[in-house]
């Protein structure tokens, strides 16, 4: 074992897991900062440092240092393990020695199964040393009371880049800090209108801790990711900041890569050169005793700017010298991308007050409840392609917990985490079910289909225990139920507003931060309620006179042929659509003139799944649709827009069923593949100029229709979402990868085919009613 080079020379004494708790880190620092700035420069005497980190993403470090080094020649003798500081200062502080012990015993197993070798834990904090370990010494707690007593007229703050651990498995959650927490929720949750409010991160509790603290006439400046500026999210927050202070300056450097498309595009190079993928801003918030009001004064970096001009637009002149532009907020606390149109006025599809009213006339909106798609925090573990591959999954999984149940039974609660079998996948829940000793037990009636992706079905084991948040989808599609609804985009969207009918229970990602409006909703004891509510059935009967003559108006499809049908109310197809329509059909059974209608809750939910394709309406609302629910106009002649609705619901929903379009199949023989017994390389790569989709390295489908493409769905049209979810990916979770991966595309080629077939006639037929919609009187 090489020896460990510290400030003052080498050390002899040599360590050997298990781990001393030993004081190196200003040691580790200042060693670091003059021998190991590149990899190429490290010395053999090499070691990797890990810092802030829970056990189980402190393993995961290791394990890429230890290969990274390996790779470079460089062997790694010593992980130093800066782990999980807020835990460790907290038992610290509470002299809780048996925590601390059980802790770093738990890291200590978890990296010798890792392959370390050596290992040494640092003292708690580089400023809280070994002496102070089990308690702050006296000095420590006088420093804190002069600072508290203080004023503090300017505070700069860069607050960490996280809000929460990405996965449950790392073991490494944020400390808490319940006052400021309590704070928060009485400022800027309370304030928000938003349908879910994520507020506890390190940037909110930097700037609620600031706000509070900075003294009567201050300046507090911080970095933050830019949603800060215009996502709803924060809606509450800006509206706290005009309460708070007299002034807000923002430089909004853009940056934001979770975007997709032209806004992509827009928003360009990260200021860090990409090595985080938040869009970033810089804020300087004043404070002033005496003066009222608020402004804020606004400049932005010009899109599509790289990283080194927007580093050059930052520090080319100071705030004084910038020409600002000032906002005047709306009365939603929207800074950016105001609106100015009558989305208010419409009728709203839903509402939280409507959500929570106790009385049916203080339901005032369509929908009475409304819901998320399923978070399962598990997609890999309980989706899958079949329902036998879904079983084999979560047979291992609950194998897995319950293994540990018993393995940990009597542990405490806090040294549970600590030695976990990490193979299989955690959440907060069931981390929770073992600590109470809950069993778990796989049952085949959970298994149902679910609309995984546009036009995608998978297989979901729908369990309380294995799906992390069901929201109100057992109200909605829950085991057995029959139901209908309307997905929407949830707010706030970087993608342009979409939706999309299912029968099946949604996932929260089948749409972006999908929102289910359903036709129904289901009591505990089976009973099923009409979930659009009377105070929506009166505003449309009230509004078209309670029942009326339908037009003899619409275009309406033969779904065997997807020819058009010319009504005889003023209604003409253009050329493009002459050419591409086929002979008049009517449909049987529809009401014609003559026949009197009256309007219920059904022709509602089909009006407004209509108007939510209308493309005039999305294009007049989009600002709206991107931050809040929709809100739906009175177009003059509700039957034609109703007849739509049902049209496009039969499309979306009998996708499956209907008459594929005549795609034309290629093959021509790898032979490369044939000779050495492989499958055709996975391709499914579209060509749209050529109208073609090449499948794999031996076949490819021609003859898809230009118009077929324009059907989209956020960002990707219909097709090219199948085409997505189809392709081979290599699984992120290290157990169904190495355990699981079993999915090729050649084992589903055909269905693939026909899928997309079918989905094209979907999307050209789509296409044909939304033109018609475009030149339909409103």
């Amino acid at each position: 074992m090489r020896a460990i080079r510290d400030a003052g020379g080498w050390t002899k004494e040599r360590h050997t897991l298990p781990v001393k708790a030993v004081d190196l880190v200003h040691a580790v620092h200042r060693w670091l900062g003059c021998r190991c700035g590149r990899l190429e420069r490290m010395s053999r005497e090499c070691f990797g440092l890990i810092g802030g980190l829970g056990v189980g993403a402190a393993v995961h470090y290791y394990e890429r240092l230890a290969k990274a080094h390996s790779a470079a020649g460089v062997p790694l003798d010593l992980a130093m393990v800066h782990a999980d500081m807020p835990r460790m200062v907290r038992w610290a502080e509470s002299g809780d020695a048996r925590a601390m012990a059980q802790y770093t015993a738990g890291l200590i197993e978890r990296l010798k199964a890792a392959g370390a070798t050596f290992a040494a834990l640092p003292a708690v904090t580089p400023h809280l040393c070994i002496g102070d370990l089990f308690g702050l010494g006296e000095e420590n707690i006088e420093r804190i009371k002069r600072q508290n007593r203080r004023k503090i007229s300017v505070i700069i703050g860069n607050p960490p880049y996280n809000a929460n651990q990405a996965n449950e498995n790392d073991n490494n959650k944020n400390r808490e800090y319940p006052d400021i927490d309590a704070r928060i929720k009485d400022t800027y949750i309370k304030a928000s209108t938003a349908q879910k409010t994520k507020l506890y991160d390190m940037y909110a509790r930097f700037f609620r801790w600031a706000s509070d603290r900075i003294a009567e006439n201050g300046v507090v400046a911080f970095v933050s990711n830019s949603s800060f500026i215009d996502a709803r999210t924060f809606d509450g927050f800006r509206a706290c900041l005009a309460k708070e202070f007299n002034e807000v300056w923002v430089v909004n450097l853009k940056g934001n890569a979770r975007t997709s498309g032209e806004r992509r595009r827009q928003e360009a190079g990260n200021i860090f050169d990409d090595q985080i993928r938040v869009g970033i801003a810089v804020w300087f918030c004043v404070k002033k005793q005496g003066p009222h009001g608020f402004r804020i004064f606004y400049d932005e970096v010009r899109d599509y700017a790289k990283s080194d001009e927007k580093r050059h637009f930052l520090t080319s002149k100071p705030l004084r010298e910038r020409r600002m532009t000032q906002i005047r907020p709306d009365a939603k606390h929207n800074w950016l991308n105001l609106t100015d149109n009558d989305f208010d006025t419409l009728i709203p599809v839903a509402s939280k007050a409507a959500k929570l009213a106790k009385k049916p006339a203080q339901e005032k909106a369509i929908f009475k409840l409304f819901s998320l798609g399923v978070v399962t925090a598990r997609d890999e573990w309980v989706y899958g392609e079949s329902a036998a591959d879904v079983t084999e999954k979560v047979n291992a999984l609950i194998d897995g917990y319950n293994a540990d149940r018993k393995r940990l039974a009597g542990t405490a609660t806090d040294e549970i985490a600590l030695r976990l079998d990490y193979s299989i996948k955690w959440t907060r829940a069931v981390k929770r079910d073992l600590s109470k000793g809950v069993p778990y037990a796989y049952d085949d009636k959970l298994l149902i289909d679910s609309l995984y992706r546009p036009y995608v079905k998978k297989a979901l084991y729908f369990s309380q225990q294995l799906n992390e948040m069901q929201y109100l989808q057992r109200e909605v599609f829950g085991i057995g139920l029959d139901n209908t609804a309307i997905v929407v985009s949830g707010a706030p969207a970087a993608k342009p507003f979409q939706t999309l009918a299912t029968n099946i229970l949604p996932c929260y990602d089948e749409l972006e931060k999908s929102q289910t409006l359903p036709l129904y909703r289901y009591a505990k004891n089976g009973e099923r309620i009409d979930n659009i509510t009377d105070w929506a059935l009166k505003q449309f009967r009230e509004r078209y006179k309670i029942s009326v003559t339908p037009a003899k108006a619409g275009v309406h499809l033969d779904l065997a042929s997807t020819t058009k049908v010319k009504m005889d109310s003023g209604f003409r197809r253009n050329d493009d659509q002459k050419q591409r329509g086929g002979k008049a059909k009517a449909r049987a059974g529809d009401a014609r003139a003559g026949d009197v209608r009256n309007i219920g809750k059904e022709d509602i939910f089909h009006y407004v799944y209509a108007v939510l394709h209308d493309p005039v309406y999305r294009e007049k609302y989009a600002q709206n649709l991107k931050r809040e629910f929709p809100r739906i106009p009175f177009y003059a002649d509700f039957w034609q827009w109703a007849d739509w609705g049902r049209e496009l619901m039969q499309l979306h929903i009998g996708y499956e069923s209907i008459e594929p379009w005549p795609l034309a199949r290629v093959d021509v023989p790898d032979e490369k593949a044939r000779k050495n017994g492989a499958a055709p390389k996975a391709l499914l790569r579209a060509n749209k100029d050529a109208g073609s989709i090449a499948l794999d390295s031996e076949t490819t489908l021609n003859g898809i229709p230009r118009e077929a493409w324009d059907y989209k769905l956020g960002n990707r049209s219909a097709l090219e979402w199948i085409l997505d979810q189809y392709k081979e990916k290599t699984p992120k979770d290290p157990t169904i990868r190495a355990k699981f991966n079993t999915y090729r595309f050649a084992d589903y080629k055909d269905k693939v085919i026909d899928l997309l077939a079918r989905v094209t006639r979907v999307s050209v037929a789509t296409q044909a009613i939304v033109s018609a919609m475009r030149a339909a009187a409103r």
